[in-house]
């Protein structure tokens, strides 16, 4: 294995790390998200809601239930910071173990691609902040909606991609050493 291979893997392992830590504990507090009696998920927030229906969700919300959700957005910068290295790593992972230049670039692509969609999942997260302590200040839904569907494209992609990459090319070369 070679010693970029070695970086890469120690640094995909700690963005695991980060990654499952703070999921388990967003996973804990959305048990919490209640509305007018009814159970909702950070993903009727990102993508579910039209603006009228977002306003009227994130209005009905009380006092604790509006804590938790601030929590559970709060925490998700640091599952942002183990998801989307954690891609790129394993996109450059798998790059080193392809001599296929077109799998290399598209691996590169994608990569460097989760630095977009960790900027997109940033500017996601501020707004749904200030829409959650301000509802009426819910604007350009299309903008975010669009953003959160690219952040979600580019991240399973290169997870797809990388996977596909791996079991190919570990297959491969297994059977060129029989």
């Amino acid at each position: 294995m070679s010693a970029n291979v070695f970086s890469w893997k120690n640094l995909f392992f700690f963005c695991l790390g980060l990654f499952f830590a703070s999921m388990f504990c967003m996973k804990w507090m959305e048990s919490e998200f209640i509305s007018n009696g009814k159970l909702f998920t950070i993903i009727d927030l990102e993508l579910n809601l039209d603006r009228r229906a977002l306003i009227n969700l994130l209005s009905s919300l009380d006092d604790k239930t509006k804590t938790i959700v601030g929590y559970h957005l709060h925490f998700d910068f640091l599952f942002m910071a183990g998801v989307f290295p954690g891609l790129a790593c394993l996109c450059m992972m798998a790059r080193e173990i392809t001599g296929n230049k077109l799998v290399q670039s598209l691996l590169l692509l994608f990569g460097f691609l989760q630095f977009f969609a960790w900027g997109f999942d940033i500017y996601e997260n501020l707004n749904l902040i200030k829409w959650l302590n301000a509802p009426a200040t819910v604007d350009g839904i299309d903008l975010f909606h669009l953003l959160v569907r690219l952040k979600f494209l580019f991240a399973f992609v290169a997870l797809l991609v990388s996977l596909v990459t791996f079991l190919f090319f570990r297959k491969k070369s297994t059977n060129n050493q029989s």
